[in-house]
């Protein structure tokens, strides 16, 4: 039990110091912005920004449907 224990957390440590993944390359992003999540939907994908927006791409066009300002 103990060594089951240690080994989860081993592999916690391990998956929480791993890289990101890097963005589609079919992703365009507007000029200056960098990538800090990726999250998608059914039918979207949205990338947070590091300067505080939200870019909402259509999934099968990868075209910017909506790009959201956070206050």
């Amino acid at each position: 039990m103990i060594c089951g224990f240690l080994v989860l957390i081993g592999a916690l440590v391990i998956r929480l110091n791993s890289a990101p993944l890097p963005l589609p390359e079919r992703i365009a992003l507007p000029e200056g912005a960098e990538p800090f999540a990726f999250t998608q939907g059914t039918d979207w994908f949205a990338v947070v920004t590091s300067d505080q927006r939200i870019l909402i791409y259509d999934r099968a066009t990868s075209q910017l449907r909506q790009t959201v300002e956070i206050e």
